[in-house]
């Protein structure tokens, strides 16, 4: 903060909740079956999760509870922790009156319940050279977890990791979940990824304001260069070839023609009053995990196959991309008989008993390399 020629103290900013607004509501049915068992058909974005809890609760192992998942009627984040009281409080009565139980909660009672997005007072400073280069940064973040933890405490990580795109100099956070006497705040759409972007494009807008520049280059001053960004995040740096935001960014500027359009923008407004036009470019990063996760494929008598994966089709086309991917990889196998593998294909409902370690479906990531890896394997025994 000390090398800057300018410093913007204390400004605050404050972010509300939101809810998923999600088409179908909490919902599940649980059925009694032989042998101590519970079959549960849970809207549930991580059907594992609520196979452990209802297990738990009933007191019986986990192989006597079978959480089947169709589909989700959207989720957002929404279906990850939330549907798990749900499902559980259906096979609880279904266990105990030993007769098949269904839930669906209203809509009031489910955006009462549900939480939504963590709320967020951010308070801020931060000092900057005369040409926009930002040298020192600190925040102070208190986040409305809500009555308990849920999935708050990834929350941080989240926010900062939204931060990487920028080079802040000295870089310093003060993030502090806050237990409240409201509904537990979940996952909800880029969970801290979202609110840490908001931050970081407020404090460039702020900057920008304040020296009378344009935003967008305030923007490119204070992007990490890759010597930069090894030096702060390291693990996140890669090679020198893997850092493509700077040329994306070029790229962008020249395929949507952004300095004509810039400059045709402020004709525009320069001639007009009353009606305004603008244009923005914004960067974006965002941290995709990736692990193993099963699939299976199964072969029947008649050539026709069978696909298991362990993600929820949550209305972003996951089973329509699984069959696709299965149909490639086994196209090139040759069968006798229709050559479209799309129509022999069918993706089944997750089974927490057929496919263990499923997992949870979010942050925009699916189970298609399962599914892939696992084609290769029936290619290659096909063949032999």
């Amino acid at each position: 903060m000390a090398d800057a020629d300018h410093k913007i103290l204390s400004t605050e900013i404050k972010l509300g909740s939101q809810y998923f607004f999600y088409m179908e509501n909490q919902t599940a049915l649980a059925v009694p079956d032989e042998d101590n068992c519970m079959v549960v058909h849970s809207s549930i974005q991580c059907p594992e999760y609520a196979q452990v809890v209802i297990a738990k609760c009933l007191g019986v192992p986990e192989h006597n509870v079978r959480v089947l998942t169709r589909r989700v009627g959207g989720g957002f984040g929404g279906k990850a922790m939330k549907s798990m009281p749900v499902a559980t409080a259906c096979a609880l009565a279904a266990h105990k009156y030993q007769r098949p139980v269904r839930i669906y909660m209203n809509r009031k009672t489910d955006m009462i319940m549900a939480g939504g997005r963590h709320p967020m007072k951010i308070t801020y400073s931060v000092g900057f050279k005369s040409d926009g280069k930002i040298t020192a940064l600190h925040l102070d973040i208190l986040i409305n977890a809500g009555i308990s933890p849920d999935m708050s405490p990834l929350m941080p990580e989240a926010i900062v990791g939204a931060l990487k795109k920028y080079d802040w100099g000295a870089l310093s956070f003060d993030i502090k979940l806050c237990k409240t006497n409201l509904s537990s705040k979940s996952a909800m759409r880029g969970p801290g990824d979202l609110q840490g972007s908001y931050i970081a494009e407020a404090v460039i807008e702020q900057v920008a304001s304040f020296l009378s520049m344009d935003a967008d280059s305030v923007r490119a001053i204070n992007f990490h260069t890759y010597n930069s960004l090894k030096l702060f995040y390291d693990g996140s740096a890669g090679d020198p070839l893997e850092y493509t935001l700077t040329s994306i960014w070029d790229k962008l500027a020249t395929s949507a023609s952004f300095s004509q359009r810039t400059e045709m923008i402020k004709e525009f407004n320069r001639y007009n009053i009353w009606k305004k036009r603008g244009i923005s470019r914004i960067p974006c990063v965002y941290d995709v995990s990736m692990r193993p996760t099963p699939g299976k494929v199964s072969i029947l008598n008649d050539g026709s196959i069978v696909v298991e994966v362990g993600g929820i089709e949550l209305g972003q086309g996951l089973w329509t991309k699984v069959k696709q991917m299965t149909a490639f990889t086994l196209s090139s196998i040759n069968c006798d008989g229709d050559a479209d593998f799309l129509d022999k294909i069918r993706v089944i409902q997750a089974d927490t008993l057929s496919l263990i370690q499923g997992g949870i479906t979010g942050g925009s990531t699916h189970r298609s390399q399962a599914v892939k890896q696992s084609d290769f394997a029936v290619k290659y025994w096909l063949r032999d």
